[in-house]
């Protein structure tokens, strides 16, 4: 006999009075003459034990919801682009103002069983990470095979002809400033997309690259190449930029440019027509990149910007001619702008405050400056929100009238 049973009858077959069994069975009066009136109401169901699940469930996530989640999922998979919990998050925040935390779309996925478990891999930490502070800090390049397609029938079913896709990835946006299709990439292949992309984003200060023959020659043997420079190499010390190789046998320190060119080819093989011809490959990678630097949010890159975004927002490095003063202090910093609208900013031991203006309350910015001048921008949208020449006899720099320039 339950406990309930056992109160109902004492108090309504044997005419006990409440307060007696209450005593009796270590329970208050309160709930007793609650389970009187569930068994006046219920009847025999008020014998058996209610369930504490809440009535409503305002935090949960509603259906509509979760039908965005999983046809993200489905239509970023057959793009060939990632579909993570992250990217998903990103997309439901800029595209449906919806907030939903990575776990949550994570738990969701793993419900409709479109997660897909995979070996365990060596952890992040393991790895000595290296990203530059600025764009055109550096630059990271190297080429990948990928296979075209045969033409018309062909019963014997072999793949077509061999390519090779040569990439310029900043190492610090992870932007896409070049990416070429070849029959076969070569030193003057190498040094003439170089150009272009100089041409197109600026000089950067260093570039980064394995010891393929295409790209440096130090590692030649024999008196012919003993010594040597490359066309690439020649270009570099001319424009004095500083030119760095991975360690043989260490692809990591490539890293960024090899993941981009695993992202590319993902995205590549789930296309529904594959090229045929370099020319029509070009395009594909033509497609590929604006995805990729202008509407594909990164994982590892500031509140998940897109590549040009921040590429775009960031001041550009330069080479190191010897000749800049010594004094030049470069800095880039993440904050949040305070609920009165201002920032706060040391310079030479002294801080100092920032207005921005409080509609921008709570906004996360990136701040830049070079010795006292400061560039403001939303960390999110690469918005400027302000420029200014810190004036160092004023603890508070003030926003300047409408029509007027700091």
């Amino acid at each position: 006999m339950t406990l309930n049973r056992l109160l109902i009858t004492a108090v309504v077959v044997e005419n006990r009075p409440v307060a007696q069994v209450a005593a009796q069975y270590g329970v208050s009066q309160s709930w007793l003459y609650e389970l009187l009136a569930r068994y006046r109401a219920d009847g025999e169901a008020a014998f058996e034990p209610r369930s504490r699940r809440p009535k409503t469930a305002p935090r949960t996530t509603p259906a509509e919801v979760v039908d965005l989640i999983i046809e993200y999922r489905e239509k970023l998979t057959a793009t060939g682009l990632d579909a993570g919990p992250d990217t998903i998050a990103w997309h439901l925040a800029h595209h449906h103002d919806l907030t939903i935390s990575r776990a949550t779309v994570a738990r969701y996925l793993t419900k409709a069983g479109l997660v897909v478990p995979e070996p365990r891999k060596k952890p992040k930490s393991s790895y000595i990470r290296f990203q530059a502070a600025m764009p055109n800090e550096c630059w990271q390049s190297d080429f990948t095979h990928y296979r075209l397609t045969r033409t018309g029938a062909d019963p014997s079913g072999r793949p077509g002809a061999d390519t090779e896709i040569l990439t310029w990835l900043d190492d610090c946006s992870r932007f896409a400033l070049s990416v070429t299709a070849h029959v076969r990439v070569t030193g003057p292949i190498v040094l003439r997309t170089f150009r272009e992309t100089v041409a197109e984003h600026g000089i950067p200060a260093s570039t980064l690259t394995d010891n393929g023959m295409v790209f440096t020659t130090r590692l030649s043997q024999g008196k012919k190449g003993a010594g040597t420079r490359n066309g690439l190499e020649t270009e570099l010390r001319r424009l004095g930029i500083i030119q760095k190789n991975g360690h043989p046998n260490h692809p990591t320190t490539q890293g960024k440019v090899e993941r981009f060119q695993q992202t590319m080819k993902k995205w590549l093989r789930a296309q529904p027509v594959q090229p045929s011809t370099t020319d029509d490959l070009q395009a594909l990678l033509d497609a590929f990149v604006e995805e990729y630097n202008d509407h594909r949010p990164h994982r590892s890159l500031p509140h998940r910007a897109t590549p040009a975004t921040v590429y775009t927002s960031l001041p550009k490095a330069t080479p190191s001619t010897g000749q800049r003063d010594d004094d030049t202090h470069e800095r880039v910093r993440n904050d949040i702008i305070d609920k009165t609208g201002k920032v706060t900013w040391r310079y030479h031991g002294q801080m100092y405050s920032i207005g921005i203006g409080r509609t921008h309350t709570r906004t996360r910015v990136m701040i830049l400056s070079q010795d006292r001048h400061i560039r403001i921008i939303d960390a999110a949208t690469g918005e400027l929100l302000r420029e200014l020449v810190l004036d160092p006899t004023k603890r508070y720099q003030p926003i300047p009238p409408k029509n007027t320039q700091d």
